[in-house]
């Protein structure tokens, strides 16, 4: 509305669409595409208003048969993805056209800014650099019941924005700018002719073949170069460089190790992707000692090197040769290890060190002997790859809840004859778990019978210990809400001998376990043999999903804030370093948001050089999909973290802190009010929303629903929640009871008040921008259209009074925020959505229809599949699913 594409982007936008259209035209005749130019026309005049448009577009599209509906569904989702892709492809243009300007400041948010903002503002360069050698952030992907793109999808999506990058080359020839065309073309029709939906549901392995694709394709690269960005910054602002075997960012996994509500991963399955993850390290790394040996052909070494090798024309060769054979036996084994031989013989090369040694020893050679420029190119980047990946790419963490370590101890408690477990109070718990810890005998029986859930249990424990060591990361423990639920965990290891056991890290995740985190914590603390084990160190995982779940985004919001307060006093109070573990979605519904201002809006002394946070699903590719984007992600980072570390936020006024104990126990009755406690709520959620089609896609390997789910919105998983209110475009979860905490505050004279906490605490700026991003991309036309075609009608009154609040929470936020429109602070995230808009809004009319018919004709798979297509090109539009 008003705002325009940048010229480069709207060429990259229009020459997309144009071969998509060759592409229609070839493939699916001239008279669809003219269907689809039709329907665009009628979507981009319905979107400046005119409801009488919007009726036509609809008419048109109910009336269509499945033949004619899925092309044009198709079309539009393909437009969104490759918008998607010259956005990106253009974020990383930018980024690299403001560099080349010589005269410009260093970008927002670099090392280079960064570093020089704090000595600016007193830090001392000494200081600077001992924050960023200590710094610790690990990544941690997960894969999803939201994550719609095939990967075979994704990477023809990366050939495109590759495509893209060399066409912006100003030394072209005609023949070559002609050779990018037809490239493209093939891509684009590849694409097309590729089928969006998955023939089976993917298992734990597939996803885990998906989430190490990102390393190969992206991450690889974007890490050393990142870290060469790093040390030019830290020598430029403090003198000194960053050591060649350390990186502040390291990258951690729960895809095949997250087996909270997954039957499908299983002991076997997580060994197995364990091996996957070191196969693919170990085929990256022996590309590079390839490339190393050949640069590397030299005829002096130092006296330590030649002690090593012996006397030799070439010495760093003969070194690395033996690294390569290792690397090479390295893979042989794994590959005979997964098709089930030799699983008894040891890998050849095993620990971060059969790497990091010799690759230490040739840098050492080389400066020795006048060469340091050498040991400044490819093996350094090796290096800091090793430092940042290890051997493994990736720890894999494995993560259960915690009823089922208690089924697994009932079971032994009742065949050992002591009595159940599950029954016992907390203070008789953690007796017979201490006084077990602390015993010699064995706990688990060998004839112990086990339910098909408790052998899993024990199991994954067996298999932890069989796994080579540094596979691993932590035990994550869901649901946690007692220290006997974190001394379980530790029990259950020692029965099953880990001979290095995982770090113990309790999950705390609904409004309740946050309140009481602190306490638990310091319970667990006050555990003398769990102080001796913890080492000083403790590992907690705060959820942002079901706490919003439970109460509404700006309840859970606040609960996360006081929980991490009261985490960082409890591990001051008993001496131990705290690393905050932060279980973020892609949505503002789970979490999500922009890094910096997720990182900057934490409370004062909750970083301190230290964080960890998931990188979910869907997310992944668009922070991480291409090198550009996965450095500039990876800046973000360390910035924000620093930044946290360094210049922490102020603590809030007290006074802001009552008003916000206030607006949250407003938002949070008025969320439960609607969705716990209004009569009929889920029927209406399963009606207007296609939540039940959706728990039989084939889009993930995890149920979308708990164990023993019924219907209830306590059994549903957060992550399909959010993910069906943004497929109607309601957003629901995200904004419900922000504005009836608002309008309260507001009539009650608290309007100067909430100005300044918007100006002055960044918390909670973060989380009304985050929430007025959110109400940007909600259409409350698009969802009166679901209800009007899919609910019953004593069922439009609900779905009524949820879309009036729609307009008033807008204007809540709005008055508070001291702006006048959505958004008008943000230009770029405006415009972005105004141009997704006409081409979302035909997939959400053409999915309704499909779910239509799809409710009358139960399991006609053409319907099936046109639904798919529809949700794939709805999250393609809003850009984050669920």
């Amino acid at each position: 509305m008003g705002h325009e594409l940048p010229k480069a982007l709207r060429d990259d936008v229009r020459l997309l669409g144009e071969l998509l259209g060759e592409t229609l035209r070839r493939h699916e005749g001239q008279a669809i595409y003219d269907l689809v130019e039709r329907v665009r026309a009628l979507a981009k005049k319905a979107r400046s208003g005119s409801d009488a448009d919007f009726a036509t577009l609809t008419r048109v599209l109910e009336q269509m048969p499945v033949d004619e509906a899925l092309p044009v569904a198709r079309a539009f989702s393909h437009f969104l993805n490759l918008a998607n892709i010259a956005e990106q492809h253009h974020r990383i243009r930018r980024r690299r056209d403001y560099q080349r300007d010589k005269t410009a400041p260093p970008q927002i948010g670099s090392c280079d800014e960064t570093f020089g903002r704090l000595i600016s503002a007193g830090i001392a360069p000494d200081r600077l650099h001992d924050a960023i050698s200590r710094l610790r952030i690990e990544l941690v992907f997960t894969a999803h019941p939201t994550e719609v793109t095939r990967r075979t999808l994704m990477q023809k999506f990366k050939r495109i924005a590759d495509l893209l990058d060399e066409r912006d080359r100003a030394d072209l020839t005609p023949p070559e700018h002609d050779e990018l065309l037809t490239a493209l073309r093939i891509e684009i029709a590849a694409s097309w002719e590729t089928s969006e939906v998955r023939q089976r549901r993917p298992s734990p392995v597939d996803e885990a073949r998906s989430g190490l694709a990102v390393f190969e394709q992206a991450l690889w690269d974007a890490v050393p170069q990142f870290l060469r960005s790093l040390n030019a910054a830290l020598v430029k602002h403090t003198g000194r460089g960053l050591p060649p075997d350390r990186s502040p960012l390291t990258f951690g996994s729960w895809i095949g190790g997250d087996r909270d509500g997954n039957p499908a991963v299983t002991a076997p399955v997580t060994d197995r992707v364990c091996l996957l993850a070191r196969w693919q390290a170990a085929s990256l790394y022996l590309r590079e000692i390839d490339a190393l040996r050949l640069e590397l052909s030299m005829r002096c070494g130092s006296a330590e090197l030649i002690a090593r090798v012996g006397e030799a024309d070439e010495p760093y060769r003969v070194l690395l040769r033996d690294v390569r054979e290792r690397l090479s036996a390295t893979l042989r084994a794994i590959e005979d290890r997964i098709d089930g031989r030799g699983a008894d013989q040891p890998l050849p090369l095993v620990t971060v060190d059969d790497l990091a040694e010799p690759l230490a020893l040739c840098r050492r050679s080389l400066e020795q002997t006048g060469n340091g420029l050498l040991a400044r190119g490819r093996l350094l980047d090796l290096q800091r790859r090793v430092a940042a990946f290890g051997v493994t790419l990736v720890r894999l963490d494995l993560r259960q809840d915690a009823s089922r370590h208690t089924e697994a101890l009932s079971a032994i408690t009742r065949h050992l004859g002591l009595g159940d477990y599950a029954s016992w109070p907390e203070d008789q718990r953690q007796q017979f778990l201490l006084q077990e810890l602390e015993s010699r005998r064995p706990l688990i029986p060998d004839d112990l019978p086990a339910s098909p859930d408790v052998k899993e249990v024990l199991d994954t424990f067996r298999a932890a210990a069989a796994i080579a060591p540094g596979s691993l990361g932590a035990y994550v423990i869901s649901m946690a809400m007692a220290p006997s639920d974190v001394l379980a965990v530790e029990l259950l290891q020692k029965a099953a001998h880990l001979p290095v056991p995982l770090r113990v890290v309790p999950l705390f995740e609904t409004l309740e376990a946050l309140a009481g985190a602190g306490t638990t914590l310091a319970r667990l603390l006050g555990v003398p043999w769990y102080r001796a084990r913890c080492g000083g160190r403790q590992e907690v995982m705060v959820g942002y999903s079901d706490s919003a779940k439970d109460g509404g985004r700006l309840a859970a919001s606040w609960a996360l804030y006081k929980a991490q307060e009261d985490l960082v006093a409890a591990s001051r109070a008993a001496g131990v370093e705290l690393t905050l573990f932060h279980g973020r979605g892609g949505s503002v519904g789970r979490g999500g948001g922009p890094t910096y201002l997720a990182i900057q809006s934490q409370p004062p002394g909750s970083v301190d050089g230290r964080l960890r946070v998931t990188e979910q699903g869907e997310m992944v590719q668009a922070k991480f999909g291409l090198p550009g984007l996965a450095f500039r992600t990876l800046e973000l980072y360390t910035a924000a973290t620093l930044d946290a570390t360094l210049s922490p936020p102020a603590l809030p006024e007290p006074a802001w802190r009552v008003r916000m104990d206030a607006l949250a126990k407003t938002a949070r009755l008025a969320y439960r009010g609607v969705v716990y406690d209004t009569p009929r709520f889920i029927d209406y959620f399963r009606a207007a929303t296609p939540a039940p089609q959706l728990e039989d896609l084939t889009i993930a390997s995890r149920p979308a629903r708990r164990r023993g789910g019924s219907g209830g919105v306590e059994t549903l998983r957060a992550i399909p929640w959010v993910f069906a209110w943004t497929q109607t475009r309601l957003m629901l979860p995200s904004w419900l009871g922000v504005g009836e905490a608002l309008d309260e505050a507001r009539a009650a004279g608290a309007q100067a008040e909430l100005a300044r906490m918007y100006a002055g605490w960044p918390f909670f700026r973060a989380t009304l921008d985050l929430i007025e991003m959110v109400l940007a991309k909600a259409d409350a036309r698009i969802a009166a259209h679901y209800e009007q075609v899919l609910v019953p009608a004593d069922l439009h009154a609900l779905g009524a009074d949820l879309r009036r609040r729609l307009p008033a929470t807008a204007a809540s936020v709005l008055a508070v925020a001291g702006r006048t429109s959505l958004l008008d602070d943000n230009p770029v995230l405006r415009r972005s959505i105004d141009v997704r808009n006409p081409y979302v809004d035909p997939i959400n009319l053409v999915q309704v229809e499909l779910l239509r018919r799809l409710r009358a004709a139960e399991g006609d798979e053409r319907l099936r599949n046109a639904f798919l297509v529809t949700v794939n090109g709805v999250a393609a539009g809003m850009r984050n699913t669920g």
